[in-house]
C-alpha cells in the first residue's frame, strides 16, 4: 500500500463514514447530559467541563495538522519492511478491533506503570469530577507517541490504516462510559468497560487504583488480574490533586513534578529511573531529607 493509497483511505474509506457517526453521537450525548445536569441541578464544577472542552479543542487543532499525520509517516516503513499482509474485509476489521483492543489494553496498562507517560495519561484522571465531558479530557502530547503501540499490529500484517482507526474506534467507544447516570448492569459489567467498570479505574480510591484498563472488553482484565468491581463510593481525580482548571497547565504539571524530582537526584541513574521507572519509587535520600527537614 502506497503513502498515497492510504491517505485517501483516511478520506474515501466507508469505515470512516462510520467513525464520524459514532463521533457525532459521542458529542450529542455529551450535550444531552449537560442539559439533563442544569435541569435537574445536579452538581457540576463548571469550570472542569469548560476545561475538558478546551483541551479537547487543541486537541482537534493538532490532530487536523501535526498528530494527524505523524502516526501514518512513522508507520509506513513497518508495513513496507513485514513480510505479511492482511487484506481488507470485514472478516479483518472485526480482527483488527479485538487487535487495537488487546493492543488498547496494554498501552494503557503500560501508560499507568511508568511515570514518563504517566506524565501525559494523568491529564485523563486529574478531575475530581466523573461526567462525559472527561471523555474529551486527553492529553495533547499523547497521540505524538501512542503510534508506538500500533507497530506489533502492523507487523502481523495490518495495514497502518486498519491499525490506527482499530485504536479510534476503541477510544471512541467509551464515551458513554465517563457518566455516573448509568449504574451498574449486572453481567454486562464483567464482560464489557461499562460505566461502572470505568468509575473504578477513574478512582483514587486504594482499592481501585491500577484497575479495568481495557477499552472495550474487560477480557484482558480478567486474563491479567487486574479487574475489579465497582464495591465503595468512587473519590475520582489524584492521589494528588492539581487544583487547577488551566488547561496547559493540567496538561503539562506532571512534567513539572517530574523536572522537580529529577533535580534532586543524585546520581544520573536516579535521574533515568524517576523519569522511565514506577510511579512510586523515589530514591531513599528523598525520605532522608525529608525527615530531616
Amino acid at each position: 500500500m502506497s503513502f498515497a493509497r492510504l491517505i485517501s483511505l483516511f478520506e474515501e474509506s466507508p469505515f470512516m463514514t462510520y467513525i464520524a457517526y459514532f463521533f457525532i453521537f459521542n458529542m450529542a450525548i455529551i450535550i444531552l447530559e449537560i442539559i439533563i445536569d442544569v435541569i435537574t441541578a445536579k452538581k457540576r464544577r463548571w469550570k472542569d467541563s469548560l476545561a475538558n472542552f478546551s483541551i479537547f479543542l487543541i486537541n482537534q487543532i493538532l490532530e487536523k495538522t501535526i498528530v494527524g499525520t505523524l502516526g501514518i509517516i512513522v508507520l509506513m516503513p513497518f508495513h513496507y519492511f513485514t513480510p505479511f499482509s492482511i487484506p481488507e474485509s470485514w472478516w479483518s476489521w472485526v480482527c483488527a478491533i479485538i487487535a487495537a483492543d488487546f493492543t488498547y489494553y496494554w498501552m494503557h496498562r503500560i501508560e499507568h506503570e511508568h511515570r514518563i507517560l504517566w506524565a501525559n495519561h494523568s491529564v485523563h484522571h486529574s478531575s475530581k469530577d466523573y461526567n462525559l465531558t472527561i471523555s474529551l479530557r486527553l492529553s495533547i502530547v499523547e497521540p505524538l507517541i501512542e503510534w508506538v503501540f500500533l507497530v506489533p499490529m502492523v507487523l502481523i500484517g495490518f495495514s497502518p490504516f486498519q491499525a490506527i482507526v482499530g485504536l479510534i474506534f476503541v477510544a471512541q467507544f467509551q464515551t458513554w462510559i465517563h457518566t455516573e447516570r448509568i449504574t451498574k448492569l449486572g453481567w454486562l459489567d464483567l464482560v464489557f468497560n461499562t460505566p461502572s467498570v470505568h468509575r473504578v479505574h477513574h478512582g483514587s480510591n486504594r482499592k481501585y487504583l491500577d484497575k479495568n484498563y481495557g477499552g472495550i472488553t474487560m477480557i484482558w482484565d480478567h486474563i491479567f488480574g487486574t479487574y475489579q468491581r465497582e464495591e465503595e463510593k468512587v473519590i475520582y481525580g489524584l492521589t494528588k490533586p492539581i487544583n487547577t482548571n488551566n488547561p496547559l497547565k493540567i496538561n503539562f504539571i506532571e512534567y513539572k513534578n517530574i523536572w522537580q524530582d529529577v533535580k534532586k537526584c543524585r546520581t544520573l541513574k536516579d535521574k533515568l529511573r524517576i523519569i522511565f521507572g514506577n510511579l512510586v519509587w523515589k530514591p531513599k535520600y528523598f525520605t532522608e531529607k525529608s525527615k530531616q527537614k
